[in-house]
């Protein structure tokens, strides 16, 4: 035992040592000292405080001595409940309305205050996203955020209801419904696809220990298979299953879709018919998150500009990229996966002069982690089958089986989850509000421009905590309105003690914007059956803010942020549907700074052509998921 507390007197030592060179002598431990400190309430627990909720809280009350009996008199006589008192420590755990948490703090006895945080491994995904830390920014912790009563449909090859995963303890399973639209009458994962995908959104803390835990763990998950056993499916069945999902949003609770699949677009979003679909459902409040596809280079590994996918065409759906974490927690190493399709969008319609008039929004809208992600594996699937390296299960259970897979298949439930987790935190966001806050709380990426990384890194932490700083009487708000309950949105995250400041943008169709005033008010752009890009107006190629769906000083940029974190002045002529990007005209087929811009029947990494109108009965014509069966490089 002594040698134990050497490396502690040690320690000590040293931190006196270094306050005494910085000119500050170490202050006394007295109660009176204490008392003054302005930080004896922990972070998590003070936003609770600053919404003003009279709702209880479990929290931990650390005391400089055994808790006093007039320290538990006043706990009781603040409506506290006392559960627990430890023999060896100064400290009880309690009950008690948030209100009461700054009488308490105040005490000269008390001498912190912090929330009783759930415990238990932790998983990469929700580590390095943030989503770990946010389960802590509830009301109380027995409700901690987890997407619990909020309903994710996974629109993809199915779900294995049956994984250890999808279950919360026993043998009641999570997936809530399942119904088949690829005519083969299952709604099992025989090609392996859905399986994964959504466990990265919802898979439980139970396998692995939570060393392979998702996003939203305890949300309800609504199993809508469009794919069939060989991964591929139509724009019919995807289709069909968007309206299913919105003639039974009600019963389900169903707030979010995940579409990890698409097709090559040839259509405008304005005419293309999943793009119309994935609008209903936007429109009805249900959030859609879409894969940006796994088109970012060429057969020859250059760059590929202009390969984001349908139906991440459509603006009013999330469209999701992907990052490599590396396999770190940490995010200051993370970049753009190479393989992650980039933008601008390139569907198109025809006038009546015959000249072809491309959308070229700016897409993804944000990047989330996609590189070698190890979740769920249904028993038998075709792709573990075909590529056995995937195969990451450590024992004999299939219903406890994992794989890695990359991809922004991978990506996209990712943000799904977290939308979720907004949800269950704010259950009055709009879905252009929810995209609105991912993109403002994201994390931007040195190196990488806008159309590569859309407005930067998932961060759910700052997302559900945004979320919950947001009024809740929305439907009563007009555009200029005061949007939250506090003075001031906050800016910064740090995960994985990495501190980072927020972008503080929302992108637009053709630009983006920034400014505090887009979440200090309400935004007529936030209403429900509007577009987020409905807050600006172009007018012979210059942006004007709309009035009516834009409020506040806000900053309109004049293009797209380039690589070097500089904006691109003048960058866009709408009128004939080119776009400047990196300093160099973009059009069909003309070279870029550092790659290529994608043209009719430019060959993709996989030998398929890229915007030609596929032949009838060509796989390409058909709706696929995007999994890259090899890791990033």
């Amino acid at each position: 035992m002594q040698a134990s507390r050497r490396p502690i007197k040690t320690l000590a030592l040293a931190l006196a040592a270094l306050c005494c060179l910085a000119g500050v002598l170490p202050a006394p431990r007295s109660l009176a000292t204490e008392s003054t400190a302005p930080n004896k309430i922990s972070r998590d627990l003070q936003s609770l405080i600053d919404e003003g909720s009279d709702l209880p809280v479990s929290v931990i009350i650390q005391s400089h001595s055994a808790p006093t009996r007039s320290l538990l008199s006043s706990l009781n006589n603040l409506n506290g409940i006392v559960h627990r008192r430890y023999v060896n420590l100064a400290a009880v755990a309690a009950q008690l309305p948030a209100a009461a948490v700054t009488a308490i703090s105040k005490r000269n006895d008390v001498a912190y205050i912090s929330l009783d945080r759930t415990t238990g491994v932790s998983g990469h995904v929700e580590t390095t996203t943030g989503a770990l830390q946010s389960r802590f920014l509830g009301l109380t912790t027995s409700s901690p955020i987890n997407g619990s009563g909020i309903g994710i449909a996974i629109l993809d090859s199915g779900i294995d209801s049956a994984h250890a995963t999808f279950h919360s303890g026993g043998s009641t399973t999570r997936v809530v419904a399942s119904v088949d639209f690829t005519g083969e009458g299952r709604t099992d994962d025989p090609y392996g696809h859905g399986t994964h995908v959504a466990s990265l959104a919802a898979g439980s803390s139970l396998l692995a220990k939570g060393a392979y835990t998702g996003v939203a763990p305890a949300a309800s998950l609504i199993n809508i298979r469009v794919l069939d056993s060989t991964g591929r499916g139509s724009m019919s069945a995807v289709i069909a299953g968007i309206d299913w999902c919105i003639s039974n949003r009600a019963a389900y609770n169903i707030r979010v879709l995940n579409l990890s699949l698409g097709t090559v677009p040839v259509d405008s979003y304005l005419n293309d018919p999943v793009c119309r679909a994935v609008r209903r459902a936007v429109d009805l409040g249900m959030v859609v998150c879409a894969a940006a596809g796994n088109h970012g280079k060429d057969a020859a590994g250059n760059k590929l500009y202009g390969a984001i996918h349908s139906p991440g065409i459509e603006p009013s759906a999330i469209t999701v990229g992907a990052v490599n974490s590396f396999g770190t927690d940490l995010r200051s190493d993370d970049s753009v996966a190479t393989y992650s399709s980039r933008g601008p969008t390139r569907g198109y319609y025809t006038d009546s002069a015959g000249v072809r008039r491309y959308d070229n929004l700016i897409k993804p809208d944000l990047v989330a982690p996609g590189n070698r992600l190890i979740a769920a594996k249904s028993p038998n699937n075709l792709m573990v089958r075909t590529h056995p390296a995937l195969d990451a299960s450590t024992g004999p259970d299939p219903a406890r089986g994992v794989m890695y897979m990359s991809g922004t298949s991978m990506a996209a439930p990712v943000a799904a989850g977290a939308a979720a987790l907004m949800l269950q935190r704010n259950p009055s966001l709009t879905a252009n509000l929810v995209k609105a806050v991912l993109q403002y709380t994201a994390q931007t990426v040195a190196g990488f421009s806008t159309i590569e990384q859309g407005a930067g890194i998932l961060n759910v932490e700052g997302a559900v905590r945004l979320a919950g700083l947001i009024r809740r009487d929305l439907s009563g708000r007009r555009n200029g309105d005061a949007l939250l309950t506090s003075a001031a949105p906050p800016h910064a995250t740090t995960i994985a003690g990495g501190a980072f400041s927020w972008g503080g943008g929302v992108i637009q169709k053709w630009n983006f914007l920034t400014g505090n005033s887009l979440m200090l008010l309400y935004q007529g752009m936030y209403s429900q059956g509007v577009l987020l890009a409905d807050g600006v107006l172009v007018s012979n190629g210059a942006f004007i803010p709309d009035g009516r769906r834009l409020a506040g000083p806000v900053s309109l940029s004049n293009g797209v942020m380039l690589a070097d974190g500089t904006t691109l002045a003048g960058g866009l002529l709408i009128a004939d549907g080119v776009m400047l990007a990196d300093g160099v005209m973009l059009a069909d087929g003309v070279m870029l700074a550092d790659g290529v811009m994608l043209a009719d029947g430019v060959m993709l990494a996989d030998n398929t052509a890229a915007l030609s109108v596929p032949a009838q009965g060509d796989e390409t014509a058909g709706m696929r998921p995007y999994p890259a069966n090899g890791p990033d490089n």
